[in-house]
């Protein structure tokens, strides 16, 4: 099975008189070695379950089923459709199309508890929010490779002691190994974004931390106000910080970006005992 068999995606889009859609965070990516390398990235796909966000046009879902994938594409834009449903005969009925919100959508129903990878060019608008969620799912998700503005992928990979270090990288790397893998510039998209885009590699972590909710909570206080010492941002949380600081071993007068993945569990665990 070859995708250059297929019409070419740029045809499609002006035979259907389709634009992308701004306010729903749209740039395509029609250029199939690109969406090749992605699939690549993410490892082999003969057979394996995926959940593709945003598809579009179907660039990255061309390349996903050449790859082997069975796919659940979820699109919000029912404009899209007439591009997609010819997938479906072409990969011989491994593609199913969901039209709806992915922040709404219950991905266990969609692969019948099967455990599925997420591959997808996310739309620019629900990116962070769409990782959080994939963060807490339960046995149904198994290892993301994804798209996302070059500023966010490096927030997530990113370390302590570094500007783009913050609540982001604590909870992704809370459970998965996280992973920059390559960018892509901007002209590679149509419409070209303002910035370039980056491919993350999230892998699940042998000891994934099991309060992300937790974590969420104790991580928004503690970069909240991040030029703030902890015994000062951590307000915002408790009233009073310093007695889960010191539990935590956790020097008071430090900063959040100066905390690493380990003490935020600490201070996690310390605020959750204390918790009524």
């Amino acid at each position: 099975m070859n995708a250059d068999e297929l019409p070419a995606l740029r045809d499609e889009l002006e035979a259907h008189g389709l634009w992308a859609n701004k306010g729903l965070g749209q740039h395509f990516l029609l250029d199939l070695n690109i969406t090749r390398r992605i699939a690549s990235t993410a490892g082999d796909l003969a057979e394996r379950p995926v959940i593709e966000v945003g598809p579009g046009p179907g660039g990255l879902t061309r390349a996903l089923l050449e790859a082997g994938a069975h796919v659940t594409a979820i699109e919000k834009d029912a404009r899209f459709l007439p591009l997609l449903e010819p997938l479906i005969a072409w990969s011989e009925g491994r593609l199913s199309i969901v039209q709806g919100d992915a922040l709404e959508v219950n991905e266990c129903d969609l692969v019948d508890d099967t455990r599925a990878d997420v591959i997808s060019n996310l739309p620019y608008n629900v990116g962070t929010p769409l990782l959080v969620k994939w963060l807490k799912a339960g046995s149904w998700r198994g290892n993301m490779t994804l798209m996302f503005q070059k500023e966010v992928a490096q927030r997530i990979v990113a370390k302590p002691r570094s500007d783009a270090y913050g609540r982001l990288a604590v909870l992704a790397q809370a459970r998965c190994n996280a992973r920059l893998e390559f960018t892509v510039p901007a002209r590679a998209f149509t419409p070209p974004p303002k910035i370039a885009s980056a491919i993350v590699r999230l892998t699940d972590l042998d000891d994934p931390y099991p309060h992300l909710d937790a974590l969420e909570r104790v991580t928004a206080a503690a970069f909240g106000q991040r030029r703030k010492m902890l015994r000062s941002a951590l307000r915002a949380l408790t009233p009073e910080p310093e007695p889960l600081l010191l539990e935590a071993d956790i020097n008071p007068t430090a900063r959040a970006e100066e905390i690493d993945q380990m003490g935020f569990r600490r201070l996690t665990e310390a605020w959750r005992a204390a918790s009524p």
